[in-house]
């Protein structure tokens, strides 16, 4: 809790600082509002925990048929990959007044400490969820790309 900081709106109308790196460029208010319209990809957030046995993943894919996810275990990395297809018309009568489509990859990798049994490695998706269930175990193996139910 010692990250929390409080927000102050004039802070960076006050500082007459130059700008010191890229970064620096985006903290100017106005520039941050135009930034912040920009269209941005989706991103696999997940929850990854552990006991003695297994690692558990929760990896939020809201929207993706199954057959567009793909993970693939390798020792102790882990990759998970979804084809994304979003579409979203508003229409008026005849005239298109605003589209916005996005399609694209979303992918997200990551190491575990330990290396996975892939041959008890499961995956399920259900609810815009995926949940794998990563057993545990000291040897190194093989690529394996799990099935997804």
């Amino acid at each position: 809790m010692s990250n929390i900081t409080r927000f102050d709106p004039l802070s960076d109308l006050v500082s007459f600082a130059p700008f010191h790196n890229f970064e620096d460029y985006f903290r100017v208010p106005r520039m941050r509002s135009l930034v912040r319209d920009l269209p941005v990809g989706p991103e696999i957030k997940m929850d990854v925990s552990e006991d003695d046995k297994a690692y558990y993943v929760k990896a939020e894919v809201p929207g993706i048929k199954k057959e567009d996810i793909h993970v693939a275990v390798e020792d102790n990395q882990v990759s998970i990959t979804a084809e994304v297809k979003k579409e979203t018309e508003e229409k008026k009568g005849e005239t298109v007044l605003r589209s916005e489509r996005y399609y694209g990859m979303q992918s997200r990798s990551f190491t575990l400490m330990h290396g996975v049994d892939q041959g008890k490695a499961e995956a399920k998706y259900q609810d815009g969820i995926l949940e794998l269930t990563l057993p545990k175990r000291s040897n190194g193996g093989a690529v394996k790309e799990l099935a997804v139910k």
